[in-house]
């Protein structure tokens, strides 16, 4: 139960915050603790909010970002947090951080901390807080961490960018055949039947798919959001997810950019985690379950299990069929030479660059492709209706 309170603290200054405890007694209890006089406590009441206020990527990064010029300069954690409470402007995070500093004065880790909060801090970012905890190169880990996010969102963003523009065309697309079949062609249809004769077959087929659509149009969109409800479960299941995860990497032309975009993200995160002092078993097991792809996760598994027994984590990648024979080099050079964190990213850096590559082609050739698609579309039905035209005079003359 989270309760709000109000309380002098060193130097007389007033604070005001959000602690979580079991009743208002407890609340009490930690705020002394933390040699707090405490002035109120009161139980937090949360209003309900059709759209509750999330944790964004960006800020996490600039958190990570100042909580390490903090620490390095040698700004005590909590005192650090305090700061970055009230600078905070996402209400949610704002809430977050304020917890954290409640938990970090109770006597938590900050890893155990952030780990209570995985809307906020992932398994990943919170691994790697507990290594530098250990290390004591917090400053330094912070430091990796937003660097990494950065590069994450680049990266994320480079992919949604390449798969915006035909999504949103396609979408324009199919609502402009719609409208054009369900309340343009019925016009035409009118026009047609008061001069009498035979139609063009390609004109016969755009009617009637007309009069289809416009008699079964509830049963039709229902039957395409029935398809869509269902692939959707499908795939919540261990084996739909799998199945559709191992489809989107072979897929002819958005499957190689997918899987240039794992092989960045699976090297760039187990290097930082590595290289952060993350041992390499916890750090494949938090890389599987970040992954994001259940093809990759049983991969990377696959490694985890090998390095258990005694062998080396290349030799199950190259058994997955999905690796590049570079990259499985690599790492192979990597595991022998002892520079496995580096060679890590190196890949990493070099995939990032063929992600960039792959999106900047991958733009240039969809964009023809999607205008002769949606020319073929709406030449057909422009063509169907207007070749009877062609005929009007025999039209005219035979009714």
């Amino acid at each position: 139960m989270q309760f709000s309170y109000r309380a002098r603290g060193a130097g007389g200054k007033i604070v005001d915050g959000v602690i979580e405890a079991a009743d208002q007694k407890a609340a009490f209890g930690r705020l002394r603790e933390q040699k707090l006089a405490v002035l109120e406590v009161t139980p937090r009441v949360v209003k309900k909010k059709f759209f509750k206020p999330k944790v964004h990527n960006s800020d996490i990064v600039i958190f990570s970002r100042q909580l390490s010029t903090l620490v390095s300069a040698g700004v005590p954690i909590v005192q650090g947090l305090n700061i970055l409470e009230e600078q905070a402007e996402n209400p949610a995070f704002k809430s977050v951080v304020g917890a954290l500093r409640g938990d970090i004065e109770a006597g938590l880790s900050i890893a155990d901390a952030m780990s209570k909060h995985p809307g906020a801090f992932t398994e990943l970012y919170v691994s790697m807080i507990r290594a530098g905890e250990v290390g004591g190169i917090l400053d330094t880990i912070l430091e990796r961490l937003s660097s990494y996010l950065e590069s994450s969102e680049v990266l994320r963003a480079k992919v949604k960018s390449a798969l915006m523009y035909p999504m949103v065309v396609s979408l324009v697309a199919f609502t402009i055949t719609v409208f054009l079949i369900m309340f343009v062609i019925p016009i035409f249809k009118d026009i047609f039947s008061s001069f009498g004769g035979d139609l063009p077959f390609i004109t016969r087929m755009i009617i009637g798919l007309s009069d289809f659509l416009r008699q079964q149009f509830l049963i039709f969109f229902l039957s395409i959001g029935g398809v869509v409800w269902g692939v959707k479960r499908y795939m919540k299941t261990e084996h739909g997810q799998e199945k559709m995860d191992d489809i989107s990497l072979k897929l002819p032309v958005f499957g190689i950019l997918l899987k240039k975009v794992a092989i960045a993200k699976f090297t760039r995160t187990l290097g930082t985690l590595i290289k952060s002092g993350v041992p390499i078993l916890q750090g494949l097991e938090t890389v599987a379950k970040t992954s994001g792809n259940k093809v990759i996760e049983r991969a990377i598994n696959s490694s985890r299990d090998s390095i258990k027994e005694g062998g080396r984590m290349s030799d199950p990648l190259k058994r997955a069929n999905i690796f590049p024979p570079m990259v499985i080099q690599m790492i192979s050079v990597g595991e022998e030479t002892g520079g496995l964190d580096t060679m890590l990213n190196k890949i990493a850096d070099f995939y990032d660059q063929e992600v960039d590559t792959a999106v900047k082609g991958l733009t240039s050739m969809i964009e023809p492709l999607i205008m002769v698609v949606l020319g073929a579309v709406i030449g057909t039905i422009v063509i169907g209706m207007f070749m009877p035209m062609f005929g009007l005079g025999d039209l005219v003359g035979n009714g």
